[in-house]
């Protein structure tokens, strides 16, 4: 069956990568240099939302202005870096990827600079036709604007497009550009906030792809 919206937009981390562990262990890096208490995988799934500034003033109790998070964005980022290499794909990634019979790219909120070449690694690069990540010396805002220009560079229009992710700021983002989302369990957010959230809900990436393709 061909879908109706033809091109599949990916979310990368916590939805083809499958980085929670590592994330959360990167989170609690930054807590600690905060004096922050430790936080376990399933909090942080219950807990966090962008802006990231916005979680992180919340478990450390304090105020976090731009210095602050500026901080504590690189300090967690060195060490996701650091256990990077023990990440893998999400279990059916590559097997979802290939059920997909339109066009596809990937939209990550990591660095630019450091997303392309990751992706490259995992063998996955040749399966889409554009791989953009964040342009910013800092993370942890919303990915609306950065959706709106990925979809702009491949002459796209939302009315087109599926995105698949695993928080509700790819869900803020799709319907900011007029695509949809289905939005994946296994990630870095609460299943219970997804399903709340009314967008389609997928346990696997393989399901994700399969809804995805019955969307108007």
């Amino acid at each position: 069956m061909t879908p109706t919206r033809d091109h599949l937009v990916w979310d990368w981390n916590g939805t083809l990568l499958d980085d929670l562990d590592l994330v959360v262990r990167a989170t609690n890096v930054a807590f600690a240099s905060a004096g922050g208490p430790a936080v376990t995988a399933e909090e942080h799934r219950v807990r966090f939302r962008r802006p990231i500034a916005d979680y992180y003033a919340e478990m450390l109790g304090q105020a976090i202005d731009d210095e602050a998070f500026g901080r504590l964005d690189r300090i967690f980022h060195d060490a996701y870096r650091a256990g990077l290499t023990s990440c893998a794909l999400a279990a059916d990634a590559t097997a979802a990827i290939a059920a997909w019979p339109g066009g596809q790219s990937l939209l990550s909120m990591w660095f630019h600079e450091e997303l392309v070449p990751t992706v490259q690694t995992y063998g996955l690069t040749p399966h889409f036709r554009r791989v953009d990540g964040l342009r910013a010396a800092v993370g942890g805002g919303h990915k609306a604007e950065w959706l709106e220009k990925h979809l702009a560079e491949l002459g796209l229009g939302g009315h087109q497009v599926v995105l698949i992710g695993d928080s509700l700021d790819d869900a803020d983002a799709a319907l900011s550009v007029g695509a949809r989302c289905v939005l994946y369990t296994g990630g870095l957010s609460d299943p219970a906030r997804l399903q709340a959230s009314g967008h389609p809900v997928a346990d696997t990436l393989t399901e994700a792809v399969t809804l995805a393709r019955t969307l108007p």
